[in-house]
């Protein structure tokens, strides 16, 4: 792959990391965008990457930030951990460059099967924004009890969205005796809030995170950006709701794991099959087929067995993610809502009749 290619990846995503609020993780990005070395067996598999290591497409430079993170989190390298946040002072570029570039070759290993892996950032905030989604779906309905799927679940702090407490506006909604609060910036209209109660749950993902295992947990923490400490304790705080809770997620291929969760019955209940900021990752075929598995089972969806398709991922259509929403029999999709890629803020619009 040209040099090009890969430096403008860090660039970008150099650009992302400062516009969410993570200047250490935009300073990192163009620190590999201007050193980028040619030579090394972490470098050669970044300069031979064979899919689109943009962004929005695998996301090299995140694969990357989050195995240097991980080294920090699981104290595997203790100079590493003196210039990374909370203890690195004002360090310069140059000093930093050489303590980053030793790093990587003295973890090169840990550091190439890190990069593996698609970003598991499960940011829990996300679901800031789902919720008036499922809110929407509710009105749209009449129905309040949902059976939901999440795709690319990841360690499923996702998974029990109702069980948090939220401020949404002027709104309360969810557990208010909940740890894990979140109160994203809210601009727009807003919907009509319902009690809703998700009668079955379930999630998956082609690598699952074991909250179980603390090696698991601090890779989770690894993809949260260092210099955001209050996303990092609303993360923990997650995590150990989550882990309270035995959190199964399936290892699986998201489509062939979505076929047989289409396929069980649930009349009188809304099936809401839903993900964030994953889609990206998937395979073009997986994608296809995924789209087309959903429109078939959505002709056999009805009025007292609805179907329902939320996600919250990048579009180019605009600032930040889009929340989109399909739903069956009709089979009508709209934009409803743009949210931050971190649920900072939701730009809510509500669905146009």
């Amino acid at each position: 792959m040209e040099n090009s290619a890969i430096k403008s990846a860090f660039l970008v995503q150099s650009n992302a990391c400062a516009q969410l609020g993570s200047p250490f993780t935009a300073k990192l990005c163009r620190l590999v965008a201007e050193n980028l070395p040619q030579t090394g067996l972490l470098w050669d598999k970044i300069h031979n990457w064979e899919g689109d290591p943009r962004p929005s497409g695998d996301s090299v430079p995140l694969r990357l930030m989050g195995a240097l993170h991980g080294l920090v989190v699981e104290g595997k390298c203790d100079e590493l951990k003196r210039v990374y946040p909370p203890y690195h002072t004002n360090i310069g570029d140059a000093e930093l460059w050489v303590i980053i570039d030793k790093s990587i070759k003295g973890h090169e290993d840990y550091i190439v099967a890190r990069l593996e892996s698609a970003p598991q950032t499960n940011e829990v905030q996300r679901a800031a924004i789902l919720v008036p989604g499922f809110m929407e779906i509710a009105k749209l309905t009449g129905m309040t009890e949902f059976v939901t799927s999440e795709l690319g679940a990841s360690a499923g702090l996702n998974l029990y969205w109702d069980k948090y407490r939220y401020q949404l506006g002027d709104v309360q909604w969810g557990m208010q005796n909940s740890e894990t609060c979140l109160e994203p910036d809210w601009r727009g209209g807003k919907p009509e809030f319902y009690d809703i109660t998700v009668r079955s749950r379930a999630g998956c993902d082609l690598n699952p995170i074991d909250l179980s295992k603390a090696e698991f947990r601090q890779r989770l923490l690894s993809y949260v950006w260092p210099d955001q400490e209050i996303r990092l304790q609303r993360s923990r705080s997650a995590i150990q709701f989550a882990n309270s809770q035995n959190v199964h997620i399936d290892k699986s291929d998201a489509i062939d794991w979505l076929d047989v969760r289409l396929n069980e019955p649930h009349k009188g209940l809304v099936q809401v099959v839903y993900h964030t900021i994953a889609w990206q990752y998937f395979p073009e075929e997986t994608k296809l087929r995924g789209e087309a598995m959903l429109k078939i089972s959505g002709t056999k969806a009805t009025e007292e067995a609805p179907l329902a398709w939320l996600r919250l991922e990048a579009d180019g259509k605009g600032e930040g993610a889009g929340l989109a929403l399909t739903i069956w029999p009709s089979g009508e999709t709209q934009t409803i809502a743009r949210g931050d890629f971190h649920g900072r803020w939701i730009d809510w619009r509500g669905w146009q009749v």
